[in-house]
Order: structure tokens, then C-alpha cells, then sequence
């Protein structure tokens, strides 16, 4: 079987908004108050949670790794606690997600998201019983780049790894297909789309109507 396999933080829906929160959560209550702005550091927070801390730390003095690693699990309590606050699923992914369906292609997810946050936010949006598989950051002990985090996700959905398609919106995501040598597809409607020409993927995105003939395309 043939089979898609989605990112899902900035490809499947903007999360940026509910894990900048966590992160200033972390600097309010160090009494620094809102060092990220969601309108400017989105790119950043779909990096995840360590990313987002070193970012805000950057902009104080007096912070560094042994503070990131303090308010790393609070940040994900804070994000748990409020995991779909402002997060939005793009438009039309549950619609090209059942058209891939219908035309017979197994379909997950393959995130570095921890697993359990991911479920919450699929269950929390409705869609986790679209997906056949999903993986997390702490499924496996490897994760995105390392090819068997995708292949595991394959496996799961019974599907073939050589007709595999990663849809995706970062490096890591380009990385993880080539080690995998299956297409990538990377999306330019995230906050960091502009950016992703420049990695050559196989194929770029504009809009989710496109992406079932795109896919038939690749992997005929």
C-alpha cells in the first residue's frame, strides 16, 4: 500500500500560538513577563519547546542550558493544560486527508511532538481517527531525521516504505525523507514557508486542494 505520511506541528495545523503561551508561562514566572510574540516567533515555536526557551532566554541576561532544562517540562505542562487554545487546522488537510483515503493511500502522522501531547491535540481537534498510525517524539528511541521513525509509522499503517510521501514544513522534515530516500513535500503556508524553497524538497505546496494529484504524481 501506498501510503502519506504528515508532519503535524505547521503542516497539519498552526500550533504556534498555544506553544508560545507555554513558553511565556515559563518567563512569567520568572518574573520576566511575554518574551515571545506570536506574531513574530511563530517559525520558532514550531521548533518546539527548547528552541523556544533558548529564544526568549537570548533576549535576558543571567539565563542559560541548565535553566532550559528546568523549564522544559513546565513548558509542557503549561502547553498540556492548554494545548488547543489558538491552534487551528489549516485549511482544507482534513479534506485532502480523506480524498488521499478514497483514492486508496494509507495515511499518518510522524511528529516530534511527544506522543502523548499529540494524541491529546488530535483527540482535543477531532481528527486522530483519520490517521491510521501516529507516532511521537517518544514512541520510538529515535525520532525525525532518523528514517525509522518514518519507517515505523509506515510499518503501523501496513503500508510499503518505498511508496512513501512525507508532507512536512521544516529541515528536519526534508532530512528525515532523504535518509528515508522517499519525496518530501513541504508546505508554504506555515510561518517559516518562505524559507522552504530553498531546502528542495520534491515538491512545494501552496494549498491543500493541490495535494492529492501532487501525490499521485509522485509516487506513480
Amino acid at each position: 500500500m501506498k501510503t502519506v505520511i504528515f508532519d503535524l506541528d505547521g503542516t497539519l495545523a498552526d500550533t504556534s500560538g498555544d506553544l508560545i503561551a507555554a513558553a511565556n508561562a515559563c518567563f512569567k514566572g520568572l518574573g520576566l513577563g511575554e518574551l515571545l510574540d506570536p506574531a513574530t516567533d511563530a517559525g520558532t515555536a514550531l521548533r518546539g519547546g527548547r528552541a523556544m526557551l533558548t529564544l526568549g532566554f537570548s533576549r535576558v541576561n543571567g539565563y542559560g542550558e541548565a535553566e532550559i532544562e528546568r523549564q522544559y517540562p513546565i513548558l509542557l505542562k503549561a502547553y498540556g493544560d492548554n494545548i488547543d487554545t489558538h491552534t487551528t487546522l489549516y485549511p482544507g488537510a482534513m479534506d485532502a486527508v480523506e480524498t488521499l483515503k478514497t483514492r486508496g493511500y494509507g495515511v499518518g502522522i510522524c511528529t516530534n511532538k511527544p506522543e502523548g501531547l499529540a494524541e491529546t491535540l488530535l483527540q482535543n481537534l477531532g481528527i486522530r481517527d483519520a490517521f491510521g498510525a501516529m507516532t511521537g517524539a517518544d514512541t520510538l528511541p529515535v525520532r525525525k531525521p532518523n528514517p525509522d521513525h518514518l519507517f515505523e509509522t509506515v510499518r503501523r499503517l501496513g503500508g510499503d516504505p518505498a511508496k512513501t510521501c512525507l508532507i512536512g514544513d521544516s529541515i528536519t522534515d526534508r532530512d528525515t525523507a532523504k535518509n528515508a530516500n522517499v519525496p518530501s513535500v513541504l508546505v508554504t503556508f506555515g510561518p517559516s514557508g518562505d524559507d522552504m524553497a530553498a531546502l528542495k524538497p520534491e515538491a512545494l505546496l501552496d494549498r491543500y486542494a493541490d495535494l492529492p494529484d501532487l501525490v499521485d504524481h509522485l509516487l506513480s
